[in-house]
């Protein structure tokens, strides 16, 4: 890497990262391990939670617009709505940027996006690494990965096992897209379409860059509180493979999860996918969140406390199913009625 160009990224990283630091934290970018000391006079006994991920296909969009100051929050966002899925509190976020050739003003617009997705997710930005490998990746791409760090009380993991038949599903409203499904997105909008990342499509009332570009929603805040204020018994985050693929994840056996399609809204991005690309509907939910980026299960007489909660933490969310007993040779989910 060239070594001036990687101090000056260094530094101002540092800068920019110091406002999502804790008071806790001991040591942040900058030395080769980021410190953090662990307030656990609030636990009984602490779990230690991480996940990892990355933003996927969607960068081929971002290298295409020239707009890099949003897949930093999509990168942090991948990472800590999974980790909330336990009931988990945030801690500590980490990121690994590697390119061919570092250009500082890109990579700081990367940086700025993850910055700003640690203070939505009240998560330190404790370090990274950033790895210039040359020949490596095509001429003005690159690559990114994530990783998160957080906390629970043992007693209060939810991991799905309170399921009982009787619950309600409650679907939360992401923001569009997010960041999965983009292999799909780019063959039905740039190959069949022949559509360019400046063009305003009016079915979106926007640039199709800044609609396929929108970051994706972080729930930290609403879903902690939520958690903490009414009680969950199962959370999931809609994320690749969409429903078929994470819902089954939290339901235990004999359970099944029964969700009705046509009891949210579904975002114009969606119908416009859809319907231009001839996708079929099965298709949709099993690549797409179709605008629901997490759900979020709880006891029957929660459900309307727990929707008027999130309405107040600033997100929509939806009476979108139910738990019901599994029949012989049924699966953990199925899908009722039309969209």
């Amino acid at each position: 890497m060239n070594v001036a160009r990687g101090s000056e990224l260094s530094e101002r990283i540092r800068r920019r990262a110091a406002s999502t630091l804790a008071k806790n934290v001991i040591a942040g970018p900058g030395g080769f391990s980021g410190l953090i000391s662990l307030d656990t006079s609030a636990y009984r006994e602490p779990v230690l939670v991480t996940t990892v991920d990355g933003v996927g296909t969607k960068l081929k969009i971002a290298f295409e617009a020239g707009k890099h100051d949003t897949v930093g929050i999509d990168l942090v966002a991948m990472c800590v709505n999974d980790l909330i899925c336990c009931g988990a509190r945030p801690l500590a976020f980490m990121d690994y940027l590697a390119t061919g050739e570092l250009v500082l003003e890109v990579a700081e617009r990367i940086i700025e996006g993850v910055v700003e997705g640690c203070r939505q997710a009240s998560a330190s930005l404790l370090g990274g690494e950033t790895a210039e490998m040359p020949g490596f990746y095509a001429p003005g791409e690159y690559d990114l990965a994530g990783f998160a760090a957080g906390l629970v009380e043992r007693s209060a993991i939810v991991d799905g096992t309170a399921l009982r038949p009787g619950d309600r599903v409650i679907g939360l409203e992401s923001s569009g897209l997010h960041s999965n499904g983009y292999s799909l997105v780019r063959e039905v909008v740039f190959e069949k379409l022949k559509l360019r990342v400046g063009d305003f499509v009016p079915e979106l009332g926007g640039c199709l860059g800044e609609v396929l570009l929108t970051p994706t929603r972080i729930y930290v805040r609403q879903v902690l509180e939520l958690a903490a204020s009414v009680g969950v018994h199962g959370m999931a985050h809609i994320t690749g493979g969409s429903f078929p693929e994470k819902v089954p994840r939290i339901v235990p056996p004999g359970c099944c999860v029964v969700l009705r399609k046509g009891t949210w809204e579904v975002p114009a991005v969606f119908r416009f996918l859809q319907d231009r690309g001839d996708i079929a509907e099965e298709e949709m939910f099993s690549t797409f969140n179709m605008g629901i980026g997490m759900i979020v299960v709880t006891s029957a007489d929660k459900c309307s406390p727990a929707i008027d909660n999130l309405g107040r933490l600033g997100v929509r969310a939806w009476p979108i199913g139910w738990v019901e007993e599994r029949r012989p040779g049924e699966g953990a989910m199925r899908f009722e009625g039309a969209m």
